[in-house]
């Protein structure tokens, strides 16, 4: 495949990240494939989301839900309604992208009467959080006092928790069942001063959580594939910070078997660059995203194991009929381009060749007895 050359001044920047990681290698002979993660996507000024190139949309490298139709955010609506309804005015969304979510979850929930008091968004990007400042300037200008940006998670929340992809872009460790043991894979520099991969011996949490997975799924010798210990983490803190409420989760992977299928030897590491995916991470790092599937059951295991319920889990195509998605597209005047164009990106979102079965909602909360609107039909969390 040809990716798209990039600008000078982007190779500069790639370049200038891609030091800061082999000195970085050189000092300690070698880093695991979650650090080269972390820094590509997050090292301060020069990382993926931490710099200033436009990630989302047409002119960036990928497209997201939000940004193809705005009867997803007003679907979503509905169900983050009924969590506010039985726990508290109070919305948290965590990687809010360009802002274009916010805007619809806000204009919609006005529309039902269902406002929350503050609509909180966690972003390390302080350029992500000019775009959606200026994405909620324009869309919900009389709505934007609610808006609040933070810093870090809030030690007691209550109310609805959003994250569409975020544990996608968590750091993952790489890992190798081999005839001799299990192996962590980790990044090294090769003779050329290119980035390389070697291999040492896995330990700690990450062995136990490889020897488990290996034992439950039968993994044969060569099999490859990534490990989310900071996307389990990530779902455990939140039981020492969630009063009432849900966390609504929406991103693309399986449970725990069909993530370690047989046949998925390889893992599910992707790479997005100008609307092309490949597999190689180690290309102009700081101007691409990488991001790993995400393996469900290891979610709800930690965040069950910290004390949180389980409350749904199904796909994103079922989730959003659930939520009216259908309806709100009835709605529309059909002789419109608005019509055709909502219409084209709503089938992209719920058929299952497409986004809406790869895409999965999982709910998980505390407080809340009534069951979620969004989980009424095609519940799978006994899959999990």
């Amino acid at each position: 495949m040809t990716l798209p050359a990039p600008s000078p001044e982007a190779l500069a920047h790639s370049q200038s990240l891609h030091a800061a990681i082999a000195r970085e290698i050189d000092a300690g002979g070698g880093i695991s494939f979650a650090r080269f993660m972390e820094m590509v996507l997050y090292q301060p000024g020069l990382g993926y989301y931490s710099a200033g190139a436009r990630k989302f949309g047409a002119a960036g490298d990928f497209v997201t839900a939000p940004e193809m139709t705005g009867c997803f955010g007003r679907a979503l609506a509905r169900q983050v309604a009924q969590v506010m309804g039985v726990s508290a005015p109070h919305i948290l969304e965590v990687g809010a992208g360009s802002g274009r979510l916010a805007a619809d979850l806000l204009l919609e929930l006005e529309k039902l009467e269902a406002l929350p008091d503050y609509y909180d968004i966690l972003d390390l990007s302080a350029d992500l959080r000019e775009r959606q400042q200026a994405t909620l300037a324009a869309a919900a200008p009389h709505l934007l006092a609610r808006v609040r940006w933070l810093d870090r998670l809030p030690d007691a929340f209550s109310g609805a928790v959003v994250a569409n992809e975020l544990l996608d872009a968590l750091p993952a460790h790489i890992v190798a069942w081999r005839e001799n043991g299990i192996f962590e894979r980790c990044v090294g520099i090769d003779s050329h001063a290119g980035f390389t991969w070697n291999e040492r011996p896995a330990n700690g949490a990450l062995l136990a959580a490889a020897e488990e997975i290996g034992r439950q799924c039968s993994l044969p010798p060569g099999y490859e594939s990534e490990i989310g210990l900071a996307a389990r983490a990530w779902a455990a803190e939140w039981a020492h910070r969630l009063q009432c409420g849900a966390l609504l989760l929406i991103d693309y992977g399986f449970p725990r078997r069909e993530f370690y299928h047989q046949q998925r030897g390889r893992g599910t590491l992707m790479c997005h660059y100008r609307h092309h995916s490949h597999p190689d991470p180690f290309y102009l790092p700081g101007l691409q995203d990488v991001t790993v599937h995400v393996d469900f059951t290891s979610i709800i295991a930690a965040a069950d194991a910290a004390g949180l319920e389980l409350l749904g889990y199904t796909s994103q195509g079922q989730f959003l009929l659930n939520c009216g998605i259908l309806g709100l597209l009835e709605a529309l005047p059909t002789d419109t381009p608005e019509y055709i164009r909502a219409a084209s990106n709503i089938n992209k979102l719920i058929l299952p060749h497409e986004m809406g079965e790869l895409f999965k909602v999982i709910a998980i909360g505390r407080g809340i007895d009534d069951p979620l609107l969004g989980f009424a039909r095609g519940d799978q969390s006994h899959r999990l």
